[in-house]
């Protein structure tokens, strides 16, 4: 799953290295995952898909997404980021995710 904060980026996987009720919650960007769970034990994997990774109690990652679902006070998310290269990442994946979308944005036919 990958989840897109305003302030960070996560891929969230299940792994059978883990122990049972745990996540790996992987990112590219220094900072992020320590962001959200100070308590990580974050690991830097060069030659791998995601740089950071850390695993963590399944339980902390559903009170941080939840925590930050109930925490929505924009009505337009990709204004809500602030850090320009995370916005500019973020509009690449609205580009893409635009074009499986029949009829395209702001058209009615």
């Amino acid at each position: 799953m990958w989840i897109c904060m305003n302030d960070a980026f996560f891929s969230v996987v299940r792994t059978s290295s883990l122990p049972e009720a745990h996540l790996l919650v992987r990112s590219r960007r220094p900072g992020d995952i320590e962001r959200y769970w100070p308590e990580a034990e974050v690991t830097r994997t060069p030659g791998r898909d995601y740089l950071f990774r850390a695993a963590l109690p399944e339980q902390a990652v559903r009170d941080v997404i939840a925590s930050a679902v109930s925490g929505i006070d924009y009505d337009n998310f990709k204004n809500s980021v602030r850090d320009d290269d995370l916005h500019d990442a973020y509009f690449s994946v609205w580009q893409a995710m635009a074009r499986l979308q029949r009829p395209p944005p702001y058209q009615s036919s």
